[in-house]
């Protein structure tokens, strides 16, 4: 036995009902035992596709699957390369197909594998008449071996491969493994398969095919040679669904194919699934109408009545819509991903795309869609997107889809022209009133966004303490808002200065409503702090003058919107100072280094000093230095706490115990305080 040849494959698990990798046939008397005998005692099964055994139907994805690289449809880059690595002599031996479903990861897989072990090549245009390949085109090849990553996921698995793949192939060029969703590999199998595959056996390739390819380790994806597989567009999934209806000798109607190509979504397989169900129910003449019934679907005209009564606020006639086409047969989750695909072609129209830009609608509607989506405007179709796309959410989580849906459109019809909102946050941040408003004592705080759910009551006066030390050494006593503004963007620079830090009060005698857009007041934490490579430095155009007093006001003031860490280290400082020109100077004791390190850290200084130049109406530069301890601040004998210091740096140390550091890794979190069991 120790002379004779292995023979393992697809085709002789078949009479055992072994796995293919698993079954070995020991051939002892090679001599005696010709190859062409031997052939005669493996279960013949060269039926390749399209063909099938008798009774036994084909479904349409298979039997016109491509068969060489001319045939593939929308992956010519593909091709192109593959057949050139081919003529060139350069073929590795690792490869990772990249994709979406259905887009000819695994055909392309199994062409290229015919290619290489064709009786006539290597080739890039296999014969497809040899024993090779249409054993491989059936999936069965002795040396063509193709393997379910998610179902042999497993270190044993691999294992095994790396035992077969020594064995030399029975009789091609090489053993080619095929490992479909690849991605389902667990760790350790991925560890095991590296040595292996950056240094197999000359006569074995590896060809892998992920949906997935970010869950791949690094590792792996180093050793392969990577070809991303593109969506197909939707002109060409109609051409070859044509094509097939052409040779099912099936008459259909353009727009319906045009229906079935924009449904597929970029996948030619689901495509031909969805022409394979049509095809199914039978009749030689296929119309719009049956496409629309068959699949669920509402037409073209119910979606349309349905996104006017949107855009009209009508929420009853965008209720009877939904009813309508649901006592009809269609489905509302179908009907809700129509009108999300419908919403992002009337958004693309918005912004100004050309009418090639739309995926969902039928090239008949182009032009009303490339009309109404401007007057329906950009930001209302955001948040109309929004809530569609939050109900498609939901949708997974409830049995009560239909009830999901219908709150879902009333709550589209209750938004508020959100574009004209846009066009007064512009207004209001540039310093101007919006045409045709009277000038009146207000109270507000201007920000540079708005919300849509602003408060409907007016605001209160902010208290005497809490308003800028700047405003409150100049602020006129009343005045119209215009006016309080002009002199707010003299003395500050710029509206958008005026924008992010002015309030003006309201006078007690003469109270007065404000819109609900205007009423936003934004808290002092929620400024974005700057970039810490970009401090603020002051301006010698905008000088401040700070007493001690007035210094330790706007400090403690600041402090109070911060509740982390940082306000428990900025408050041990021993005192503040104010130098010109625009210098704010927090002094720690030499024993509370750490909380001054705490503080000058880049983000956690910027954040300090952004809050400071708020508060103030200019731009502070802020500065931490060390003053010698005060006297009598000795430690006292006997049992004490920890001290704050020491709380830190127990909770820094707890922060980087694994599971801590991945919560707040997941969470983007920082630590804030550290809470001990009794």
């Amino acid at each position: 036995m120790c002379g004779g040849s292995l023979i393992e494959g697809r085709r002789l698990s078949k009479a055992v009902g072994e796995k293919a990798e698993s079954f070995v046939l020991f051939r002892p008397f090679p001599s005696l035992l010709p190859l062409e005998l031997m052939a005669d005692l493996i279960p013949s099964d060269d039926a390749a596709a399209p063909s099938a055994p008798a009774g036994e139907y084909v479904v349409v994805a298979r039997r016109y699957r491509p068969q060489a690289f001319a045939e593939l449809v929308g992956q010519q880059h593909v091709a192109q390369a593959l057949s050139g690595a081919i003529h060139s002599h350069r073929v590795g031996h690792a490869y990772l197909f990249t994709g979406a479903r259905g887009v000819g990861k695994t055909s392309t897989a199994r062409i290229f594998a015919k290619a290489l072990n064709c009786v006539t090549g290597p080739t890039d245009t296999p014969c497809n008449e040899c024993d090779i390949c249409k054993s491989v085109t059936a999936g069965d090849d002795v040396d063509v071996i193709e393997i379910d990553g998610a179902s042999n996921r497993g270190i044993d698995d691999i294992r095994q491969l790396r035992q077969n793949v020594n064995v030399r192939p029975s009789r091609a060029r090489f053993k080619i493994y095929i490992i479909d969703e690849v991605h389902m590999l667990s760790r350790d199998a991925f560890n095991a398969l590296l040595k292996t595959l950056e240094e197999p056996p000359e006569h074995v390739k590896f060809i892998f095919c992920t949906t997935e390819p970010e869950k791949i380790p690094i590792t792996i994806l180093s050793r392969c040679q990577r070809f991303d597989f593109a969506g197909i567009e939707t002109a060409t999934i109609a051409e070859r669904l044509r094509q097939i209806t052409v040779a099912e000798g099936v008459e259909m109607q353009g727009e319906a194919i045009e229906l079935l190509a924009r449904r597929a979504a970029g996948s030619m397989r689901d495509g031909q699934s969805l022409l394979e169900q049509i095809l199914a129910a039978g009749g030689k003449t296929v119309t719009v109408d049956d496409v629309q019934r068959l699949l669920g679907i509402a037409a073209d005209t119910r979606l349309i009545a349905l996104v006017d009564a949107l855009t009209s606020r009508n929420a009853a006639a965008a209720l009877a819509e939904l009813g309508q086409g649901v006592d009809q047969g269609v489905d509302v989750g179908q009907l809700l991903d129509q009108l999300i695909g419908y919403l992002r072609d009337l958004l693309m129209a918005a912004v100004g795309c050309p009418s090639t830009s739309f995926l969902y609608v039928a090239p008949s509607r182009a032009a009303q869609v490339a009309q109404v989506g401007p007057q329906i405007g950009v930001q209302t179709l955001l948040a109309t997107l929004e809530i569609a796309e939050q109900a498609a959410w939901r949708l997974k989580q409830t049995t009560h889809g239909r009830t999901v849906v219908e709150i879902a459109l009333v709550r589209i019809c209750s938004l508020d022209d959100l574009d004209d909102l846009a066009t007064l946050v512009a207004t209001i941040g540039s310093g101007t009133l919006p045409a045709g408003s009277a000038p009146a004592p207000v109270s507000v705080r201007a920000t540079p966004s708005l919300s849509a759910a602003a408060s409907a009551s007016a605001v209160a006066p902010p208290a005497e303490s809490q308003r800028p030390i700047a405003e409150r050494a100049s602020a006129p006593p009343g005045g119209s808002l215009a006016a309080e503004m002009a002199e707010a963007v003299k003395k500050n620079g710029t509206a958008a200065r005026v924008a992010e830090t002015a309030r003006v009060t309201e006078t007690p005698s003469a109270p007065t409503q404000v819109p609900a857009a205007a009423r936003v007041e934004k808290p002092a934490a929620a400024v974005a702090p700057p970039s810490s490579s970009t401090p603020i430095s002051a301006s010698p155009t905008q000088a401040v003058h700070l007493s001690a007093g007035q210094a330790q006001a706007v400090w403690g003031s600041v402090l109070n919107d911060f509740h982390d860490l940082l306000a428990d280290s900025a408050r041990a400082s021993e005192g503040v100072s104010f130098q010109a020109p625009n210098r704010f100077i927090v002094a720690f004791a030499k024993r509370k280094k750490f909380h001054k390190d705490v503080c000058e850290r880049p983000d956690q200084a910027a954040r300090l000093q952004q809050a400071l130049s708020a508060a103030v109406g200019a731009p502070l530069k802020l500065e931490f230095t060390l003053v010698d301890d005060p006297v009598g601040t000795e430690r006292a004998t006997g049992p004490r706490g920890p001290s704050q210091q020491e709380r830190h740096e127990k909770m820094r140390e707890k922060a980087q115990l694994p599971f801590v550091r991945k919560a707040l890794e997941i969470f983007d979190a920082r630590p804030i305080r550290l809470e001990e069991d009794a």
